[in-house]
């Protein structure tokens, strides 16, 4: 029987693969050679962790769970289609000046759409990066 530690790590690692789709967790269990105890267990400790997001779903008339990472690798297709690559305006952009990210319209549709194009299950997590970035930029115009 494998390591509580290497079952998480194989866990995990299985989850993320799955990207925005996620896994069943009876799924997980049955890839990890696991029984369903060990297999509930590792997703509930993974779970408490913070590393995965557990959501109840009924598949087959039975109920069970569909386990979400909470966060991806990046990668570079998340960033492909970001208008800021080709703006002619990149070199003078920046959040102290005219021509900031803040007021950036052509970049807020494209955050905006993100959600709706690959059904981000975590959406909350972008808002509360996004709002402590502008608290920063906030605190930082007050300080100068």
């Amino acid at each position: 029987m494998p390591k509580r530690n290497d079952l998480e790590q194989k866990a995990l690692h299985y989850v993320v693969n799955t990207g925005y789709n996620g896994v069943l967790q009876s799924d997980l269990w049955r890839e990890l050679d696991a029984s369903s105890r060990e297999g509930s267990r590792v997703s509930i400790k993974l779970e408490e962790k913070g590393l995965i997001r557990r959501e109840k779903e009924l598949q087959d008339g039975r109920w069970t769970y569909r386990l979400f990472p909470k966060r991806l690798p990046a990668s570079i297709e998340t960033i492909v289609d970001c208008p800021c690559l080709l703006c002619p305006d990149n070199a003078r952009c920046d959040p102290t000046t005219v021509i900031s990210p803040k007021t950036c319209q052509k970049l807020t549709d494209w955050i905006l759409g993100l959600n709706t194009e690959k059904q981000v299950p975590l959406i909350s997590d972008v808002t509360n990066d996004v709002s402590t970035l502008e608290d920063d930029s906030l605190a930082e115009s007050l300080d100068t």
